[in-house]
C-alpha cells in the first residue's frame, strides 16, 4: 500500500473513530420524589450575534453530549440565537431549549429565559423584569456580585425569579460563592447554577438540578418560578429547596448524575493522533508534487 493511499486512509479512521467518540452518552430519566429531575444549563453563548465559539446548533449538540436535559442560549441583549437553537433542537430531537437573552447592563446582568422578543437593557431592572414576565419568562440575576449586583433595588428583588449561585468564577476566586450566597439571601429565589459557556471551560460545569413535572419548557418554567431547583458549589454545598435538599441527599443517582466530559477516551486520542498523521502526509505529498 502506498503512503498516499496510508494518509487518505488515516484521515478516513480519524473522522470515523472521532464521530463515535463524540456521540453523546445516554443516561436514563431520573425521578425523585414524583419529580422529573432534569440537569440544565441556563446561561450560554453562541458565536452568532453573541461572543461564543459554537453555534446555536453547535450549543444544542454539545449540551447533549454533556447530559444536559435543557439548556437556556442567551444572546447579549438579542434572541435570534435563542431561536435557532430552539428550532434545530425540536428537528434533531435534542434537549429542551429555552429562548433567551441576557440582557445587560451597566449596574445589572439579568438571564431571561422562555421570552421570544427582546427585553430593552435601557430601563432599570425591576422594569427589565416586569418584561419578561409579560413574555411569560423568568428572570434570573447572572453573576450578581457586587459589581452586577448593585443594580438590583427592593423592587426587583420581590419579583426576581431566580439568581445564580454557582458560576464558573467561584472556582477562580475564593470570594465568590461568599457574594453570590450574599446576594441570594436578600430574597426568596430559585437557586441556579449555570456555565456561562462562551466555547472554553465546561457547559453544565455549574448545572442546575430542576425537579420538574414533565421536559417541556412550560413545566421547567413552572419549577424555577416555584424554586424547585437544586445547585451544588464548589465544596459539594448544595443550594435550594430545603426539602428538594433532603430528597436529594437520600438519593446517591443525583451525585452521580454529572457525566464526565467523554473527551479524552482512546477513540478521541485515536482519532486525534491519526488525523493529525494523515493531514501531515497529505500535506508533504501535496508538497512534493508541487515541486515536481
Amino acid at each position: 500500500m502506498s503512503p498516499r493511499v496510508l494518509s487518505r486512509a488515516a484521515l478516513t479512521l480519524a473522522i470515523a473513530a472521532g464521530t463515535l467518540a463524540d456521540r453523546p452518552r445516554p443516561h436514563p430519566p431520573l425521578t425523585i420524589g414524583g419529580y422529573r429531575v432534569l440537569a440544565a444549563d441556563f446561561h450560554m453563548h453562541s458565536s452568532m450575534w453573541s461572543d461564543g465559539a459554537l453555534t446555536p446548533w453547535g450549543l444544542v449538540l454539545e449540551a447533549e453530549r454533556q447530559g444536559l436535559d435543557a439548556i437556556a442560549i442567551t444572546g447579549h441583549n438579542e434572541t435570534l440565537d435563542g431561536k435557532l437553537g430552539h428550532r434545530f433542537s425540536r428537528v434533531v430531537g435534542g434537549p429542551t431549549v429555552l429562548r433567551g437573552e441576557e440582557i445587560l447592563n451597566p449596574a445589572f446582568h439579568i438571564i431571561a429565559a422562555g421570552i421570544t422578543e427582546t427585553v430593552s437593557f435601557l430601563q432599570s431592572a425591576a422594569s427589565a423584569i416586569e418584561d419578561v414576565h409579560r413574555q411569560g419568562g423568568i428572570a434570573i440575576a447572572a453573576h450578581p456580585g457586587p459589581t452586577f449586583g448593585a443594580g438590583y433595588d427592593a423592587r426587583a428583588m420581590r419579583t426576581l425569579d431566580g439568581a445564580e449561585i454557582c458560576h464558573p468564577v467561584i472556582y477562580q476566586r475564593d470570594d465568590t460563592q461568599r457574594d453570590l450566597e450574599r446576594f441570594a439571601a436578600r430574597a426568596a429565589v430559585a437557586a441556579i447554577g449555570s456555565s456561562d459557556f462562551h466555547g472554553l471551560g465546561q457547559m453544565g460545569l455549574c448545572r442546575t438540578y430542576v425537579f420538574a413535572t414533565d421536559t417541556s419548557e412550560q413545566a421547567i418554567l413552572d419549577a424555577v418560578r416555584a424554586h424547585r431547583t437544586i445547585v451544588f458549589g464548589r465544596d459539594g454545598q448544595a443550594y435550594g429547596d430545603t426539602e428538594l435538599v433532603r430528597l436529594a441527599a437520600a438519593d446517591p443517582r443525583l451525585r452521580s448524575a454529572e457525566p464526565p466530559n467523554s473527551r479524552g477516551g482512546w477513540l478521541d486520542w485515536f482519532s486525534r493522533i491519526a488525523g493529525i498523521a494523515g493531514l501531515v502526509g497529505e500535506l508533504l505529498f501535496t508538497e512534493r508534487g508541487r515541486r515536481s
